[in-house]
């Protein structure tokens, strides 16, 4: 049987991908946090400078915000892949019906388009 005729993954496979984005979903929390801390930090120490560094602070903290930003919307994806893994949904492409190649989908565990679909968009 070819992978387009597979269905779906089997269970175990589920299993193996669910633990690669728990592992990624833990390394982006720790990431966020840090991320967290150094913008709280930034705020804090913002007394301590003359108007000269208040630009670069303010921008330095912007651009810790938008890392912020970009790995809450990281883990929200990660996290909706989870919910396709309990759906059993997991790793089949939205637009083809066809299964996301395993390699995609170790590289980008929050895959939801086959590269086929993928390069159909551009």
């Amino acid at each position: 049987m070819s992978e387009q005729e597979i269905v779906r993954y089997t269970d175990a496979e589920l299993v193996e991908f669910r633990d690669l984005i728990l592992q990624k979903i833990a390394k982006s929390q720790e990431e966020l946090t840090f991320y967290n801390e150094q913008i709280k930090s930034a705020g804090e120490g913002e007394n301590n400078f003359n108007n000269l560094e208040d630009g670069s602070i303010t921008q330095e903290r912007e651009s810790m915000n938008q890392v912020a930003s970009r790995l809450i919307k990281h883990i929200q994806h990660l996290e909706n892949a989870l919910v396709r893994i309990e759906n059993k949904t997991y790793g089949i492409c939205r637009e083809t019906g066809k299964l996301i190649s395993k390699e995609r989908l170790r590289a980008v565990p929050h895959a939801t388009l086959s590269m086929e679909a993928k390069l159909k968009q551009k």
